[in-house]
């Protein structure tokens, strides 16, 4: 695929991810060879980045198709997924494009799992969903501390997120039509498991988990049920040195008793007012899509992840931890993952894969020299 124009195109770059995947694009691609798209040309030109500029419009499979063959990778971030995000992954599939997303939507994921992961591997293209803070925090951090552990032997590993940010209108959306579709996330999910080959002799498995007083943390434990555990379990499937026995629990750590007790009675709220259209249109012009935190705002923003894991009378603790999660930490995670797969040596894939079982070792080494961190706290 050199012969084509481009190595990396991003699309949606006038959306407020969009716009900060493109800045950090522009300042750290160096020799690679980048181009922006989008359906509004005026307000690509009014990034005022220096890039070529490209029109692709998801409402013109045509466009999106000489998209995907004019690139390498394709970045996207044009959401929600499940409303707008199909037909880029169909024509990477086609075109044997890489393709990366910061899609937080299972039933997304699940669907094009379905309907083009098969194709994928034909045609050689990497489909990488979730390269954001949904979920590379987790899924290289999981990967990070069972290489930590001992080989060939059980198993088990627990994240604790911890993280302080604001939302954007995108994301709202994305968080709010995800529970709107709580069926046809379960039919997705039920069709991606009849196609989806088992791990031959070994277990895998996502641990539910309950509320818990975590005395390692001095913090309160809450499950999680975020896209975050099934990415960590399907690189733990197709990779060996998750061992023959291998579970996984997530977890919100959250210090104050009090606010443990009420996030659950808060999500339980935003979803039922997501059931009710009236409801979840009040609710997303609260924060309308393309806005989202100032800079000073983002400056404040923090996460940390820490990984407890256990394998053969070995303790490891980890951590993975860096800045506003939501955007501009989320920015640099995507444009990385996009380099990585333009740029450097990786193992062979093809299909839809998760950023461990794709770049592993290689997007690690990128996101600690941009600043993310990779720590081994405690061994045992």
């Amino acid at each position: 695929m050199n012969d084509r124009p481009y190595d990396l195109v991003l699309f949606g770059a006038t959306g407020f991810t969009g716009v900060l995947t493109a800045e950090y694009l522009a300042r750290n691609a160096g020799a690679t060879r980048v181009a922006l798209a989008g359906r509004n040309r005026a307000k690509l030109e009014s990034l005022s980045l220096d890039l070529p500029l490209l029109e692709a419009d998801v409402e013109r499979p045509d466009s999106l198709r000489e998209l995907a063959e004019a690139a390498r990778v394709v970045i996207t971030t044009v959401g929600p997924y499940i409303k707008y995000g199909e037909p880029v992954v169909a024509a990477c599939a086609e075109a044997g494009s890489d393709y990366v997303d910061l899609t937080g939507e299972p039933e997304f994921v699940d669907l094009m799992y379905v309907r083009h992961h098969a194709r994928a591997a034909e045609t050689g293209a990497r489909i990488v969903h979730s390269c954001g803070f949904d979920s590379i925090p987790h899924d290289l951090g999981a990967y990070f501390t069972v290489k930590q552990l001992p080989e060939g032997v059980p198993l088990k590993v627990e994240g604790f997120v911890r993280a302080g940010g604001r939302a954007s209108g995108g994301t709202l959306e994305s968080t709010l039509t995800a529970f709107s579709r709580v069926r046809q996330l379960a039919k997705a999910s039920s069709e991606r498991k009849r196609l989806e080959p088992k791990p031959d002799g070994r277990r895998v498995r996502a641990i539910k988990g309950t509320p818990k007083r975590q005395g390692s943390l001095g913090a309160w434990a809450l499950p999680m049920p975020t896209i975050d555990p099934q990415v960590v379990v399907r690189s733990a499937r197709a990779l060996d040195r998750y061992g023959p026995d291998f579970s996984y629990g997530h977890y919100l750590a959250v210090k104050r008793l009090p606010v443990a007790a009420g996030l659950p009675v808060g999500l339980a709220g935003l979803f039922a007012l997501a059931q009710v259209p009236p409801a979840r249109k009040w609710l997303l012009g609260r924060t309308p899509k393309g806005e989202g935190p100032s800079p000073e705002q983002r400056a404040k923003g923090w996460f940390r992840v820490r990984f407890e894991g256990e394998g053969d009378g070995r303790r490891v603790v980890t951590q993975v931890s860096g800045g506003d999660p939501g955007y501009g930490e989320t920015a640099k995670m995507l444009a990385e993952s996009a380099l990585c797969l333009a740029q450097d040596e990786l193992p062979e894939s093809s299909g839809q894969v998760t950023t461990a079982v794709a770049m592993g070792d290689a997007l690690t080494d990128r996101l600690q020299r941009a600043g993310i961190r990779f720590e081994v706290l405690e061994t045992g």
